[in-house]
């Protein structure tokens, strides 16, 4: 069979809140080679006028039932991520995770063994690797446009003033701006700079009526480089998503990637739907001194990941995003609340 005439790996998708709504369905319906096949949501309505050829399921139980379901995508409350994903491993199915992979490293280990037990295909929704202003630092550090890297910040800086009625921002397991959004932060610095040797954290609710965390700061130690990550919930002049100081200069981005902008209003994922007209600026060492220019931000890439969970599932390919390491971002997680519970450096060197 030549690739066109393949079928469909068919694809269940496992709650139809915002996440799956803005991120996953579309993406899994604009890759060549999956099916939005089934969806399991209390909301049928928003599923089918959405995509009214999938078929509708009450329960993640009757959806994982279905023999001709190749991937399960799970997208729903941060707490319900482990017992759903072990059941559909249980099924027999592949599984993708949204972020945060599950609450902690004990229930990663236990999801790994079970998919390699079983030999499936297991991935978190780390989908920020593909974001183009990640992308286009990556390339910069591997040219060694900076120099030695010594002080990165990444910033994930909204306004949303007024708390709102919802799980993320709730006090259940799971719920706040550190297991929302440390994930990503977390994931994009071991991408480009592996595990640290320790991690300071400080978090807090600062907005009316907060009930968990909608501010943090964290410090990741790499020898003498300093790699600090924040967010928050009230800024609403945003500071530069990344910040780059190294021994030959610096590099400054503002803006955040517009993907999920993109996606959020509905965007045909055609040619040119992820680019950045946002360019960063180089500040660069010379004979003559500093000079600074623009420097273009390579197009987002979201339609990646699950053209190469595809892959790997037809092919035996790489994952996108291990499970393995999902759990090593979850043992950053974990030592960042040891860290602002205990108002302490939390030394990670050998234990991540």
């Amino acid at each position: 069979m030549t690739q066109s005439t393949v079928p469909p790996l068919k694809v269940g998708l496992v709650g139809f809140g915002y996440a799956s709504a803005t991120f996953h369905a579309p993406l899994i319906a604009a890759t060549p080679g999956l099916q939005l096949a089934a969806v399991s949501s209390s909301a049928p309505g928003r599923v089918h006028a959405a995509f009214p050829d999938a078929m509708l399921y009450a329960t993640p139980e009757a959806l994982y039932a279905c023999d001709d379901i190749d991937l399960v995508v799970i997208a729903t409350p941060n707490d319900t991520h482990f017992p759903l994903a072990r059941a559909a491993l249980e099924a027999g199915k592949h599984v993708v995770v949204d972020k945060p992979f599950v609450l902690d490293t004990s229930q990663a280990r236990e999801l790994i063994a079970l998919a390699d037990a079983r030999s499936l295909r297991l991935s978190a929704f780390h989908n920020r690797r593909w974001d183009g202003d990640f992308m286009t630092l990556s390339q910069l550090l591997a040219e060694g446009t900076l120099g030695r890297i010594v002080h990165v910040e990444s910033h994930f800086d909204r306004y949303r003033p007024q708390v709102q009625a919802r799980w993320r921002e709730s006090g259940a397991a799971g719920g706040g701006l550190w297991y929302d959004l440390g994930p990503h932060l977390v994931d994009q610095a071991v991408q480009l700079f592996g595990p640290p040797a320790t991690i300071w954290l400080d978090m807090e609710q600062q907005r009316d009526g907060a009930l968990t965390d909608d501010w943090f700061h964290a410090v990741l130690g790499y020898g003498t480089m300093r790699v600090v990550l924040h967010a928050s919930a009230l800024t609403a002049i945003p500071a530069p998503r990344f910040t780059v100081h190294g021994t030959q200069g610096s590099y400054v981005k503002h803006g955040l990637d517009m993907q999920e902008t993109a996606l959020r209003a509905g965007a045909a994922l055609a040619d040119g739907w992820s680019a950045d007209t946002s360019d960063g600026v180089l500040a660069l060492h010379t004979a003559q001194g500093v000079v600074e220019q623009a420097h273009a931000t390579l197009p987002g890439a979201y339609t990646q990941y699950y053209a190469q969970m595809r892959d790997a599932i037809l092919h035996g390919a790489p994952v996108p995003v291990t499970a393995e390491s999902a759990h090593d971002v979850l043992a950053l997680i974990e030592a960042g609340i040891a860290s602002a519970r205990e108002a302490r450096v939390v030394q990670l060197r050998g234990q991540v």
